[in-house]
Parts: C-alpha cells; structure tokens; sequence
C-alpha cells in the first residue's frame, strides 16, 4: 500500500504561524522529516509515537543533502507511510520542495502541498515593515540571497532587478551581503537606500539592524551578523520608527528575556503563552509529571463510593478536581453525586476547574493557600463534619491538621501524585552556566525540588545568577529552605498573577 507526501511549510519561526492544515496533517503522520528552521514546538502536533528524522541544513553544514532527502520521502512513501516533510517558511519559496513533489510524482506517489507563512512578508512585518505602503511602495520582489558567488554568470537579473520595484527582499543573504550591494549600485538602486537586516525574524530572539544599501555589508561585519537573516532594500524601511511593535519594550516589555518554565508540559501552555505575549522566550523544562497515584486510584475511589456520607469537599489544585471528576464519570456517576456536600475551591484557577463540570464553589478564600481555606471556613465546618480533601499524594499537612483541631473528621485521599519531570538536566545545567536564562518560574514546591535535583549539586550556584519567580508563600518558602534567593513573588496565587508578577519585576 503506497503511503502519502505532505508538503509543509512551518512558516518564519513563531510556531503560531502554522497553519491550521498543517497542523491535522501533522496530527496524521507517521514519519516527520523536518528541517532545522521548524521550531521544535511545531513537533508538539504530531502523535507521540510518530518518527521524528531532522535533516537540516544551516549554511554550509547538510545533515543530508538534497537528493538524500527527496529519496528518503519517496522510499517512506513506498512502505506505506504518512509523511509529513516540514519545511520552513512556504516549501515553493525557497524551499526546493518543488524538487522533492517533483520525484514523488515520478514514482507515482501521491502528495499534497500545504502552503506556509513566508518570511519574505511576515519577517519584515514582525520587525514594522511593510513590504508594499500606499505612497511607499507599489511593488515587492523576493530575491535569493544565496546564490553561489563563484558561478560564471548569475541567474538573477541585476540590471532589471535593481529599479524594477520599489522593496526588494533577499532571503538568505546576510553572508553576500557586499556582492548583493555592489551589484544593486552597480545597476541603478542609489546607495543611500534604506536597508534593514533581519535576523531570527519573528521569534523572540529577533534582531534588526538598519543601514543603507552603501554601508549594510560594513555594519554587517562590524556587527558579525549571522545567518538566518534576511536582507530587506526599499523606502519601506523607514516606517520601522512608527510600526514597530515586536521588539518594542513598550507594547512587548519582556522581549529578549528568556524564561524557564518548570510545570507540567500539560500545564505549562498557559504560563507560556501569557509570558510569551509579553514578548519573553519560554524554554518548557518540565519538572514535574502529574500521575495517578500510587494506589491506582483505590482510596479515591472508595471515597467517591461513600460520598454521601461527607458533608464537604475541599479542592486545593485543579489537578485534583480533573482526577475527581474522572475517576467518578468511570463510577458511572455524575456531579449529582455531590448534591450533598458544600463545596470550597482553594482560589479561582480550581474554581474555575470546578465549573467546566457544572459545579459552583461555595467557598473561595480570598487568600489562595491553606491558611486562607481556613480562616475562609471558620465557624462554617463544625465538630463532627466530614470533610473529603482529594489531593496531592505529598502535600502539606496545615489544613487536615487544623481542621481535625477543630472537631472534623477529615478523609486525606491521594488523587495524583507529582514525580520528576522529563526534562534535560544536563542542558539546563548549560543554558544557566553560559548566562542564557533570566529567570525562572516555580508554580509549586514539587517544581522547586524536582528542579534541584535534576540541576545537582551546584543547583543553588546556578540558579542565584538568574531572578527566581514563585506563584506564592508556600513555594516561595521551598526556595529559601532550600537555599535559593526569591526574586518575584506572585500577589495573587495564580498563574495570571505570576504572569503579572513577572512583568513587573523587569
């Protein structure tokens, strides 16, 4: 049975650039053959047992050349694969994805092309330039930038090219950069046109330098640019000063800060996105993996089999009311079954947990930890309730202590438990050492010692050259007994209040 070719283009760089198709198609391969300008979050769409074979190709250096990489689609195809090749930028501009639909067509294969976001528009765009302006500029033309120097004749035509449009956009040229300029004077464009180099265009490592065509190739010397890079030529360059806005401290004020974020990789997106719109870069190193519990549920479910006879239910994590309400739907039963509890969220995020399963939280303390769940119940839970805490496996203790000081009968029953995460100890240990993080982000106490413990011994070393942000007290208190410096600490215990928190620190 023949297997299938899907095209793709990855787009500029920001992985929410991809395409809405790209991403099902991603969703149904069983081999992704990517190229090093896909950022590795794009892979996040393909099934998990999906074969990932990277074959980039930076600037002079090939993992595979091209001719390996076209048989390599047509031999997958021929054993029956689905086939994502994913390419960055738009697989016809540049790409040479002509080339591999080309042989895949010769061997009767059959593919599809799935049209990308080209950095030719979308990477002066990032940086507030338009390729075309109204008074500006009428036209555009999207020109290679590498092109072998040492070829006999060029296959562009310079004498044309130079006047013919108004912006002139050159990808992969930063490295021809006094070749491409002489020959643009040379053949009519003046020296003092405004020029822009792009480097990294769209993703938060962005960087722009502007010249004119007369001094781009010196300042790109003296400022060692390095690829990938694009070179932009026009009048259009000028409107930077008033449209930028990716790079700009005041629209974006945590652009060029690069973060670590240590949750869950299930639960770390929201603290991602909400510090990545504010421009940061997010490295996900989860240090935490949320499980079931140890007893495979046994406890928990006993609890839900009795929960008639509590009288309240205490919510202190959102992961705690998903496995909650999973383990009862596989009881056959549904949040009927609480109609006899009253109800406490330990703060909006859980409250919120709570709702998408019809429920609405009795009580939600002001202050969102433990002490606030018991100064926020107070004369409400009397002697002789029964209190049902479904929880972390480890977890403090403060609550279920204080409300058995009062007279409660509590029932303490693990719904998930925390373990170590997956994340790649030795190359933190190198992004921390070479000064490549800003800081760090720690939404629990779990994260805190799951982190330590990947870092090693020099941990405490390594994180003091970095801000250390916590979500709130509790956690704030594991960095510190654990010999750690807090830099930022969250006003309200929340992930938007970290995200705040954060801001405001830089």
């Amino acid at each position: 049975m023949k297997g299938k070719v899907y095209l793709i283009g990855a787009g500029p760089g920001d992985y929410r650039l991809l395409t809405l198709k790209a991403c099902d198609c991603l969703g149904l391969a069983d081999t992704v053959v990517y190229d090093r300008l896909a950022d590795a979050r794009i892979l996040q769409y393909a099934p998990e047992e999906a074969e990932l074979i990277y074959v980039g190709k930076a600037s002079s250096q090939h993992t595979m050349t091209q001719d390996k990489i076209c048989q390599l689609l047509v031999d997958l195809a021929k054993a029956g694969k689905t086939v994502v090749r994913l390419k960055g930028g738009d697989p016809f501009v540049f790409g040479r994805g002509g080339e591999e639909a080309l042989l895949l067509q010769e061997n009767g294969l059959p593919f599809e092309i799935v049209p990308g976001v080209t950095s030719a528009i979308s990477v002066p765009a990032y940086a507030g330039i338009p390729v075309t302006h109204r008074g500006v500029a009428a036209s555009f033309a999207v020109v290679t930038g590498h092109e072998d120097p040492s070829k006999d004749s060029s296959d562009i035509n310079w004498q044309q090219l130079a006047t013919a449009t108004d912006t002139v956009v050159f990808l992969m040229g930063v490295a021809n950069l006094p070749r491409i300029t002489a020959r643009l004077m040379e053949h009519g464009r003046s020296g003092d046109t405004p020029v822009a180099v792009i480097r990294w265009g769209t993703k938060a490592q962005q960087q722009v330098w502007t010249s004119t065509v007369a001094e781009a190739a010196a300042m790109a010397e003296r400022e060692a640019i390095k690829p990938p890079c694009i070179f932009l030529v026009g009048e259009v360059v000028k409107l930077r000063e008033k449209l930028s806005w990716f790079d700009n401290p005041a629209i974006r004020p945590l652009f060029g800060k690069r973060i670590l974020v240590t949750r869950s990789r299930a639960q770390a997106s929201r603290l991602t996105a909400g510090l990545e719109e504010l421009g940061a870069e997010c490295l996900e190193a989860p240090a935490i993996h949320i499980q079931p519990p140890a007893d495979d549920f046994a406890a928990l479910d006993a609890a839900l089999t009795g929960l008639a006879d509590f009288d309240w239910l205490i919510f202190t994590s959102v992961n705690g009311v998903k496995y909650f309400f999973e383990r009862l739907q596989h009881l056959g039963r549904d949040s009927r079954a609480l109609a006899g509890c009253q109800i406490c969220a330990i703060g909006s995020a859980t409250a919120e947990g709570l709702h998408s399963y019809g429920i609405v939280a009795d009580v939600v303390p002001e202050e969102y930890r433990a002490e606030g769940i018991l100064a926020a119940l107070q004369g409400r839970i009397k002697a002789g309730d029964r209190v049902l805490l479904p929880r972390a496996a480890e977890a403090r203790n403060v609550l279920p202590e204080e409300l058995s000081r009062q007279g409660a009968e509590v029932a303490v029953v693990p719904a998930y438990e925390t373990v170590a995460g997956e994340a790649d100890g030795t190359a933190l240990v190198q992004q921390l050492a070479q000064g490549k993080l800003d800081a760090v982000t720690f939404t629990s106490s779990s994260t805190v010692k799951n982190l330590l413990a990947l870092l090693g011994d020099g941990a405490p070393d390594l994180l003091s050259r970095v801000k250390i942000a916590v979500i709130g007290p509790v956690t704030a208190a594991t960095c510190r007994e654990n010999g750690l410096r807090v830099d930022v600490q969250a006003g309200e215990y929340t992930i938007a209040g970290l995200i705040k928190a954060v801001k405001e620190a830089f």
